[in-house]
């Protein structure tokens, strides 16, 4: 399924699916952060899996707003990890991982500071 064009700037996502995503031709199957200019694994693998250590790689980058996908379902993750990242100054949404990838090459084509940190498992 195809969600936009890519015209190149940055890391839009260009597909997904429940096999994972595809940024700049690349499928990447597991668990993700990206943001307008890099694409790195992450470690939780569900939503059950992500604690307070999973934070300090999504912080490092410093975004303005970081959109959480959970997988297929929209599940909540812990308060005090919703917490920890809004302690830190930045907007943080909860979202199934079809309208997070879609909210993210919104918000990226807007030139906004986001990171997609998207669950797989």
């Amino acid at each position: 399924m195809r969600f936009s064009l890519d015209t190149g700037g940055g890391n839009s996502i260009q597909s997904y699916s429940d096999q994972g995503v595809v940024i700049s031709d690349r499928v990447y199957a597991s668990s993700v952060l990206v943001t307008a200019l890099q694409v790195e694994t992450w470690t939780p693998g569900t939503i059950a899996d992500l604690d307070e250590s999973h934070l300090a790689p999504l912080l490092a980058h410093q975004p303005g707003i970081v959109i959480l996908g959970t997988g297929a379902r929209l599940v909540f993750p812990a308060p005090r990890l919703l917490a920890g990242i809004q302690q830190h100054g930045i907007g943080v949404e909860v979202m199934a991982n079809a309208a997070a990838v879609r909210t993210f090459n919104v918000l990226l084509s807007e030139d906004r500071p986001v990171l997609l940190a998207l669950l797989q498992g």
